[in-house]
């Protein structure tokens, strides 16, 4: 699933890069020519283990708090099913009182392990949550989950007509370091108080942070010419609220300035996730192939985090 998840955001950066003919300016910010990022938090309420002592409301609050302390926009994806306790609830209301909030579907299935009716249902059930959140605010953005927009093209298809019949954009992942492999890892070397271990994690997220950032750039480089306005995948987990302060600075370190979703997917690269109508994106390997864009450098771990805390 780890590296699923990475050529999922690869496919959909080279997808949007190789489906968008003209070369448009930049998306800027504060009248510079800075690349961008627009971050997304997805599970909302709840993803993976949590250290000792935490809520779940406890991390809305923190990783909200790190993103109002930097003025940056946010866009959140709930999963209904997931509020399932007065903890979640509140988890889950405090987000969308801060940032607006989209569909994840109900309980986040596989597009691939249901039926079309299936999976659609489980987009119409989220809704009525959405609607009472949102207080006026659009949230009519879906998220994959998974990312796994179909490899049926028959169920891909009708699974994109519902969303485009429903006034849905989707919102695209272009920018994905797996932040979500390390919640789960940490709330166990959190139970164990192993400081070096947690210490270990720190390293290998924040190098994870860079290598992908540098990685998405050469992509969009290699096959625009120019950076595109980024779209980063993360999760509302308990060594996100941990890291997400130190992650804004070193996206900053790097160069980054924020947009909101809204702003960074106005660039004409997304318009096929902006009006699921059209047709979607071109496979993986046909825009490597016609461009010659090598697949990114992979990543060397610094830690195991399937055996680290065990």
């Amino acid at each position: 699933m780890f590296r699923s998840i990475i050529a999922a955001a690869i496919a959909t950066l080279l997808g949007l890069l190789g489906g968008c003919a003209p070369v448009a300016p930049p998306v800027e910010s504060a009248g510079t020519a800075r690349p961008v990022i627009a971050i997304t938090v997805d599970d909302i309420p709840q993803h993976g283990g949590m250290a000792p002592g935490e809520t779940r409301l406890d991390l809305s609050r923190r990783i909200v708090a790190a993103l109002k302390t930097e003025s940056i926009p946010a866009y959140g994806f709930i999963n209904g099913a997931r509020a399932e306790d007065a903890d979640s609830i509140s988890a889950v209301e405090h987000w969308a009182e801060a940032f607006p909030v989209g569909n994840h579907s109900w309980s986040h299935p596989n597009l691939n392990d249901v039926t079309a009716d299936q999976y659609v249902a489980e987009i119409i059930a989220n809704e009525p949550m959405l609607q009472r959140l949102s207080k006026g605010r659009d949230w009519r953005w879906f998220r994959y989950p998974f990312l796994a927009e179909g490899e049926d093209p028959e169920k891909r298809g009708a699974v994109r007509q519902v969303l485009a019949q429903r006034g849905y954009r989707i919102a695209a992942v272009t920018m994905d370091f797996s932040d979500w492999a390390y919640n789960d890892v940490y709330a166990r070397c959190a139970a164990k108080g192993d400081e070096a271990a947690i210490a270990a994690l720190e390293e290998d997220w924040l190098d994870a942070v860079r290598h992908s950032a540098k990685g998405s750039r050469a992509v969009a480089k290699g096959l625009y010419g120019r950076d595109v306005p980024y779209v980063l995948l993360t999760h509302i987990g308990s060594f996100d609220a941990r890291m997400f302060p130190r992650m804004i600075a070193l996206y900053r370190e790097m160069g980054f300035d924020f947009v909101s979703l809204e702003r960074a997917q106005a660039h004409p690269a997304y318009a096929a996730d902006n009006d699921p109508r059209l047709e979607p994106r071109q496979p993986i390997w046909a825009l490597m192939q016609a461009k010659g864009v090598p697949d990114p450098a992979p990543r060397a771990p610094k830690v195991d985090l399937a055996t680290l805390c065990i």
